[in-house]
């Protein structure tokens, strides 16, 4: 028996045997633009003199390269040398990294290193960040949430709390778009609110992507649609050695992420993700139990050359229902309170999505064609009785919406022997709109229902072009381009010209690594389908006759530093005009201020009047992941403010004023990394209730909440919000595997995020709502504190095999 168990326990030791921590890279050098093979470059792992030269055909190895994440420089005689992203490497995993350099149009003996973690081009010479996968993954307080992690960048505010909602420069939650490999995503999170973009869990798996570049302003012509934020996800390629994995297991989801070579010049990468987070909330007591699973696919294929090929496709399932025994055991008296109104208010709902989509390009001698089609598809699904009965008298929200979207776009990247860059192309698009709607509320005009069904289909299309050119010597950027975008909704729509978008960017070399840069763009974007599809109870589209496209003129200056290739600090001004942004008319304002919560947004009649404006400045200092230290320290003045109903510009929903944010890490000896992120955010406005409007018994029994008082828009302020995350990995490199454990601590110090207060009903000894002895129209209504202040620790493990 003693025999035995000892052969046991050796033969578990034998495999958790830490081999000598290094590993290999592989990879092949060629030419950006001619897709040829560049033999005898020399590459190197950043920080090290480790490094190789490509052979004839342009392949290199490297060997005892140090496990983790590393970086290549690649160097070449007249071209531009390249710093790659991060790439992991343990004993058995073998990256395969592409390196693409870029001829030097400057003299041969000048230096440049291009690091795509800066991204800078004359198309967009500022107001754009960038960050790789490791500061991704190891971000303090982002739970591997890539949206969590831009929260980081300047500019960026995010409302306290669970959701991640990007808010940009004062602009509202719904003007941002999202791109994966070149292929609009519409939905980005799980659970997202409809008309806008927030939620609380992003859909994107962190697993499977290599860079996330970010632009505030100065959005390349051929990314239309957007208002504040272009966000364009890189995925990595499928490993093309060996078939690989990766399983993750946290607080909240588990998932497995597997990739490796289909055939020769054929690779995958997929993953999927399935939460437990019911199983949790059921366990501390929560109202409501959210559950979710999403599913990503990536295929790449060299057909030749000259000849590239890859299909994307993105899913998720989200159900959320309530718990209904939360209160079973609870005797909190404050605690008791907030659940009851939770669950009065939180319908049951279910959504699902999916975005499929393949990009094909050509690589010619001056010139690269992409061709990208793509079909995107979300059902959301709601519904609310009162008291939660499931009585059909008792009905007050049946909602049931889908959104399905077929895409075309091509574009054509033209490199002239004048040195002057040119993109151009065509985008054309298929839009199918259903939406039935029941829908009981009351505001201060009392009582209110909706009762319609809705379908209609659109044709979008769109013309651009942008060109950009290097003079004085290579000292000034130039880029000037157009966008026009069109559809048949209504003859305003249909016609391109008043949705003209012109730009021009510059970007001046002062000095050595000091940039003067500067832009200025009028940019539209189309009203959510929830507007374009809204029909009164007599089911005429209402808003078809006057909704337009929402305009918003960008001007930005700023200055940029570089400090070294992995330090740069920017100064940056902005200031933003808004056009024709649809205006509530039931509730008299802006939908400028709505998307922080969770719901629908424009089910509504609306009129294409309102102005609006957002200015302020940003600093930034960043220094990238290398040698195990990365950091960024950024700081926000913003204004935003709309018109309310009498034409005055009032604050919006987001002016937060003051935005600070500072997230630094350090690797640590034995594979210890820490790293922390702490946040300043301004506190936002809100607004009053109408206490008189709220407690009349009929209006709180269909709203079962207070009624603002819109003739005091955001005439309150919350109190500012800081918070600190902390986040410390381990990690251990085995001989067949490697293992990361996390600790991920949110609002370490507990702060207090503090809510719209909670009205509720006064209750009898019966359970029973007590009615105003003086006014039997009225309930006897409180007003309780929805403050919280909790830290949040979370854990999780990482095996990569």
């Amino acid at each position: 028996m003693i025999r035995s168990l000892s052969t046991l326990i050796l033969f578990f030791i034998s495999l958790l045997v830490i081999s000598q921590e290094t590993g290999i890279v592989k990879g092949k050098v060629i030419d950006a633009k001619t897709r040829e093979v560049l033999p005898f470059v020399n590459v190197l792992i950043t920080g090290t003199q480790i490094g190789a030269a490509s052979d004839e055909n342009g392949v290199f190895e490297i060997k005892n390269v140090p496990v983790g994440y590393v970086n290549l420089q690649a160097s070449f005689v007249g071209y531009d040398s390249e710093t790659t992203q991060s790439y992991l490497v343990t004993k058995e995993k073998i990256p395969f990294v592409l390196i693409e350099l870029t001829e030097n149009s400057n003299t041969l003996d000048e230096v440049v290193v291009s690091s795509p973690l800066f991204k800078r081009t004359a198309e967009s010479p500022l107001s754009v960040q960038s960050l790789g996968v490791e500061e991704i993954e190891k971000n303090p307080g982002g739970d591997r949430d890539v949206l969590k992690v831009i929260q980081s960048f300047p500019g960026v505010a995010s409302n306290p709390g669970f959701r991640n909602d990007i808010i940009i420069r004062g602009g509202a939650t719904s003007e941002n778009k999202f791109y994966v490999d070149g292929i609009e995503v519409p939905v980005i999170n799980h659970f997202q609110t409809q008309g806008a973009s927030g939620g609380p869990v992003g859909i994107i798996n962190t697993d499977l992507i290599r860079n996330v570049s970010f632009y505030s302003s100065a959005f390349p012509a051929n990314r239309g649609n957007a208002l504040s934020s272009v966000i364009e996800f890189t995925q990595k390629t499928g490993s093309s050695n060996q078939f690989e994995g990766r399983a993750t297991l946290g607080t909240s989801d588990a998932g497995i992420t597997l990739q490796g070579p289909l055939s020769k010049n054929t690779t995958i990468i997929a993953s999927a993700r399935q939460s437990y987070l019911q199983f949790l909330f059921k366990l501390i007591k929560l109202p409501f139990l959210p559950t979710y699973n999403d599913f990503q696919l990536n295929i790449k294929s060299k057909i030749t050359d000259k000849n590239e090929i890859s299909i994307f496709g993105l899913a998720a399932i989200d159900d959320f229902e309530l718990n209904q025994e939360v209160n079973d055991g609870v005797t909190d008296e404050e605690t008791l309170k907030r659940n009851r109104y939770v669950l009065a208010n939180i319908p049951v709902q279910t959504q699902w999505n999916y975005t499929l989509g393949t990009s094909y390009k050509h690589y010619g001698k001056n010139s690269t064609q992409t061709f990208v089609l793509s079909r995107n598809e979300w059902k959301n699904e709601a519904i609310k009785y009162l008291d939660n009965t499931y009585e059909p008298q008792d009905l007050l929200f049946n909602y049931e919406s889908k959104e399905i979207e077929n895409k075309f776009r091509f574009e054509n990247d033209w490199r002239l022997s004048n040195g002057i860059n040119v993109n151009f192309g065509v985008g054309l698009q298929q839009a199918t709109y259903q939406n039935a709607t029941f829908q009981r509320f009351a505001n201060a005009d009392g009582e209110q229902l909706f009762n319609f069904d809705s379908e209609f289909s659109m044709f979008k299309y769109a013309l651009f072009g942008q060109a950009s050119k290097k003079v004085f010597n290579n000292k000034l950027q130039l880029s000037i381009g157009f966008r026009t975008d069109a559809n048949n909704y209504n003859e305003d729509m249909e016609n391109p010209f008043n949705q003209f978008s012109p730009r021009f960017s510059f970007s001046y070399k002062m000095a050595d690594r000091l940039y003067l840069n500067g832009s200025v763009a009028k940019y539209y974007q189309l009203p959510a389908y929830t507007i374009l599809g809204f029909r009164d109870n007599n089911n005429t589209l209402v808003n078809k006759p006057n909704v337009k496209y929402i305009s918003s003129n960008h001007t930005v200056g700023g200055l940029e530093f570089r400090a070294d290739t992995n330090t740069k600090f920017t100064f940056e001004g902005f200031y933003k005009q808004y056009d024709d942004y649809p205006f509530s008319i039931k509730d008299n304002i802006s939908l400028a201020n709505l998307g922080a919560d969770f719901g629908i947004i424009g089910n509504e009649a609306v009129i294409s009047n309102n102005q609006g404006r957002a200015y302020g400045f940003e600093l930034l200092a960043q220094r990238r992941s290398i040698n195990g230290l990365y950091g960024i320290a950024s700081y926000t003045f913003v204004k935003s403010e709309f018109k309310d109903a009498l034409g005055n510009f009032v604050p919006s929903t987001w002016d937060n004023r003051h935005l600070l944010t500072l997230t630094a890490g350090k690797k640590l000896k034995r594979n210890w990394e820490i790293g922390a992120k702490f946040r300043l955010v301004g506190g936002r406005p809100y607004t009053p209730y109408d206490y008189e409007n709220s407690a009349i018994i009929e209006n709180y029994n269909i709203n079962n909440r207070g009624i603002l008082d819109f003739t005091q828009l955001n005439t309150e302020r919350f109190d500012t919000f800081t918070q600190l995350d902390v986040r410390v990995d381990k990690t251990w490199y085995f001989k067949k595997f490697a293992l990361n454990f996390y600790v991920d601590v949110q609002n370490v110090y507990a702060s207090v995020t503090q809510q719209q207060s909670i009205l509720l009903p006064l209750l009898d000894n019966n359970g029973n709502r007590i009615i105003d002895p003086n006014d039997n129209s009225k309930y006897l209504l409180e007003e309780i504190d929805n403050s919280d202040g909790n830290a949040l620790p979370r854990f999780g493990f990482i095996v990569d095999f």
